[in-house]
């Protein structure tokens, strides 16, 4: 390094040499700054000038700084961007050789986020680890802000598409992968390559096993599972290099299965749109905005986490009804209980960012808010209903916590400890004998000048105040000579003298040190608090539990409410009987005008129901409605039916409308067939098929063959034949009914009278012969001249059954769709088999060759 460089660059390059591949916030005065290449991505991504700094003789290099007040903004928008920030302060109060020690206080990542103005109150921010090794995959993953920590082990295949599933349900801000592992491209979201060494399992057994202080890892759940191990202890590794004070708030870790709630998989999810719409990703549209009357954080976490998580088991499923039906049975109390949580903020995160030491003042005042709500929460249930009893036994007063804060902590503290006044008066004796010295001798100090005047009558006296001599008595030229001998002189100036008095040092002392102690001590305090209430973490964390489940429980039953919903029969029988079903989604955006209820009512021995019909005439919203009443069923949730009874469904599977993915090299048709070929290979007895113009993707005869073998597959696999919904226009499938005895035919009842076509959005028993896809294109604003012709076509070849189509009735040419003869099926009719020699048959064959196929074939 050159001797040239000035200090401070030195000091920069050292650390910045610690943190590659992050934007180093290096701290200076009121800004953080950043320079190189660092200053030019930060000046680029934020829109913010790019200077320069002189670093040695000659030279210089790019600088872009932003207001350190202002640093979450900024944050944001790098963060959204996938940059990793590394912020550097100043730490100390004295210069070590005529600079600041500064060190980097932690690395802000996407999955490390904890500042609430980075952070979505609605959902969880996870950091996933994943390692990947054969056929199985470890997952872990963690929300710092809550405390959330939990590992898994599944089986996944060369196409990745189990573990994607779930990283799509867990929907991480980031994911640790081995840099050895190349998947960046499979994976969903923001990858983060992790040393491979870090993910060693021997290492990560330790590392966890010394996190906890514990001898072993089989009381977390981890025995034999290793993978899993293994992406829990890279995780804390990370967190110990970026955000190490997070490390307290994992107290514990969990383990758990796939198989202990519905898995879906991606096209699953976006085909359902369960928590975002497909065209334009927003959560208005989706089931969750539907069910989503929650009113704290902490609830809208919650719901999320049970649209995203069917459950299987059907004694939490019922568990849930219970509770539900409670809360919509009492009307009065659901509303009083949603008036009293509606104040309630965050406490999940509130109280974790005490344990991590990373609390304000406003932080503990808003938990000291929703403390106070907690006695109103507490008297509604004065008797606590069965149907509750295992939610509000969670739920703890905490009044201790709130004595606490009320004495402890003024009515309207400053945001930050930089300021006085954080702490009540009476709290602390030490403190309060610090500001009444400091109030005296500020009205001391006030009161001087009108004492002094009075005492020695020089009327032009004043008491001034400046940063380099302290407090004075100002006296004019002319006055001067009249000073008490007690004013020791200070400074002369043209037309005044300036005098100070030891009495008024000692004043001057106590004013000008009182602030500084008085920031010190309610510092100190201010610590304290949050020690007592990081003591009282579990019994805060077992409430907010409490509150989300309640406003989660409400929720649904305000949603029941309001959508004339019914409970659902949920059943370990083999069944699917929903009556006058609607879609919830639908029906709510329909603004008054009535939804079409349909049944869907599988016969005893009803495998396919192949549903056939025209465009536009509610063909998927149908199949939509029937998987999403299934999955609310199992959720917990009333559905939108008249009666339902449902046999648990261990995975809904959909295919349903055409998106490509060209950036991974597949068109529509090969994302439909792989997406079909997942489900044939992962569907069971117990599943659920969504099917929607399975085909439509190549030619009519292919598209046709591939639907009607993918029927038969369903149908006769002993391993499979699960409950099928299947919509098509291939009328041809519905000849499938005479011979499989497991299919039937429903279709789309429409009225036709006077040239006009009118959906009834029935579903009515039998097949449909007709599409009426001219009719909607014509609804779409298709050319007339367009429209006309269509309808020429279509019965021509009505007539002709496709043979035939004359391009234009002033010619006699035509275009044959299907050739009415074939020159060489006419040769084989005539041939006499029986007659013909071996010889004969091989030259006859070979004049057919050169007769009928082109050379260069």
């Amino acid at each position: 390094m050159s001797e040239d460089v000035t200090p401070i660059r030195q000091q920069y390059l050292e650390i910045k040499r610690q943190y590659p591949g992050t934007i180093l916030f290096f701290r200076l005065g009121d800004f953080y700054e950043t320079f190189d290449e660092d200053a030019e991505v930060t000046s680029r991504e934020l829109d913010i000038v790019l200077t320069s700094r002189p670093v040695a003789r000659g030279v210089r290099v790019p600088m872009a700084g932003i207001p350190y007040h202002a640093v979450e903004n900024y944050l944001a928008r790098l963060i959204e961007r996938g940059y990793h920030v590394a912020i550097c302060e100043q730490v100390g109060d004295q210069p070590v050789k005529g600079l600041f020690p500064r060190e980097v206080v932690r690395v802000v990542t996407p999955g490390t986020l904890i500042e609430p103005g980075l952070l979505k109150g609605d959902r969880n921010n996870y950091l996933t680890g994943v390692v990947v090794q054969d056929s199985r995959a470890g997952i872990a993953y963690v929300d710092i802000s809550t405390g959330e920590f939990s590992a898994t082990e599944i089986d996944t295949d060369a196409s990745l598409s189990t573990l994607r599933a779930e990283l799509i349900r867990l929907s991480p801000s980031e994911i640790l992968l081995p840099e050895t592992l190349h998947l960046s491209d499979s994976l969903p979201g923001h990858v983060t390559p992790f040393p491979a060494w870090r993910f060693e399992t021997a290492r990560c057994q330790e590392v966890l096993m010394t996190h906890f202080a514990v001898a072993t890892l089989d009381g977390f759940g981890l025995r034999g599972k290793q993978l899993a191990a293994r992406a829990a202890g890279a995780i804390v590794q990370y967190l110990q290099e970026t955000q190490p004070a997070a490390l307290k708030l994992l107290t514990g870790l969990s383990t758990y299965n796939l198989s202990e709630f519905m898995v879906l998989d991606a096209s699953t999810r976006r085909n359902l749109e369960l928590t975002e719409t497909i065209r334009d990703g927003q959560v208005e549209g989706s089931l969750l905005s539907v069910l989503d009357y929650t009113l704290t954080p902490m609830g809208k976490r919650l719901i999320r986490q049970w649209v995203s998580k069917p459950l299987l088991d059907l004694e939490m499923i019922r568990k849930r009804q219970v509770a539900v039906g409670y809360f919509l049975e009492q009307g009065i109390l659901r509303a009083e209980l949603r008036a009293v949580l509606r104040p309630i903020g965050d406490l999940e995160r509130l109280v974790n960012r005490v344990v991590s030491g990373h609390a304000l003042p406003r932080d503990l005042v808003a938990i000291r808010s929703i403390l106070r709500q907690l006695p109103a929460v507490g008297n509604l249930f004065s008797e606590i209903p069965s149907a509750l009893k295992e939610f509000l036994l969670e739920l703890h007063l905490c009044g201790e916590q709130l004595d606490l804060l009320e004495k402890a902590l003024s009515d309207d503290p400053p945001a930050t400890l930089q300021n006085t006044g954080v702490i009540r008066a009476g709290y602390s004796a030490e403190l309060d004998a610090v500001i009444d010295a400091s109030t005296h001798a500020r009205e001391w100090i006030a009161n001087l000048e009108a004492v002094e005047r009075e005492r020695t009558g020089i009327k032009t006296l004043k008491v001034g105040y400046n940063k380099v001599f302290g407090y004075y008595i100002e006296i004019s030229r002319g006055n001067a000579a009249s000073a008490p001998p007690n004013y020791i002189r200070k400074q002369t100036l043209v037309n005044a003298e300036r005098f100070i008095t030891p009495e008024m040092k000692e004043y001057e002392a106590l004013v000008l040190n009182a602030e500084e102690r008085i920031r010190e001590i309610e510092a100190r305090l201010f610590r304290e608090v949050c020690s007592s209430l990081a003591v009282a973490r579990e019994s805060l964390l077992s409430t907010a539990r409490a509150l989300a489940n309640l406003d989660a429980l409400a929720s649904l039953a305000e949603a029941a409410a309001l959508g004339h919903y019914t409970c659902p029969e949920v059943t370990a029988d083999r069944v699917l009987e929903i009556r006058d079903g609607r879609h919830p989604v639908v029906e709510r955006r329909l603004s008054g005008e009535r939804f079409v209820p349909n049944d869907a009512v599988f016969e005893p021995g009803e495998i396919i129901r192949i549903i056939t019909g025209p465009n536009m005439s509610g063909k998927s919203t149908f199949l939509r409605q029937v998987a999403l009443i299934v999955l609310m069923a199992q959720m917990g949730s009333f559905v939108p039916a008249s009666s339902a009874r449902i046999g648990v469904v261990d995975r809904i599977f959909t295919r349903i409308g055409a998106q490509d993915e060209i950036h991974a090299g597949q068109s529509t048709f090969m994302v439909e067939m792989i997406e079909a070929a997942n489900i044939l290979n992962h569907a069971t007895p117990r599943s659920l098929l969504i099917l929607d113009e399975i085909g439509r993707g190549t030619s009519t005869y292919d598209g046709v063959s591939i639907a009607w073998a993918m029927i038969e597959f369903i149908h006769n696999n002993p391993a499979l034949r699960a409950h099928t919904l299947f919509a098509t226009h291939y009328h041809e499938l519905i000849q499938l009914s005479d011979f499989l005895p497991g299919v039937r035919n429903y279709n789309v009842a429409v009225s036709e009278a006077d040239g006009r076509v009118v959906f009834l959005h029935k579903i009515v028993p039998g097949g449909s012969d007709r599409s009426y896809g001219i009719h909607v294109a014509q609804l779409a604003g298709m050319p007339r001249p367009v429209v006309q012709r269509a309808n020429e076509i279509l019965q021509q070849l009505e007539s002709s059954s496709g043979k035939a189509v004359r391009i234009d009735p002033q010619l006699p040419r035509q275009m044959a769709l299907f050739p009415e003869t074939n020159p060489l099926l006419e040769e084989l009719r005539k041939l006499d088999v029986n007659s013909l020699t071996p010889i004969e048959a091989i030259n006859r064959l070979y004049e057919w060759k050169k007769r009928f196929i082109p050379p260069d074939e």
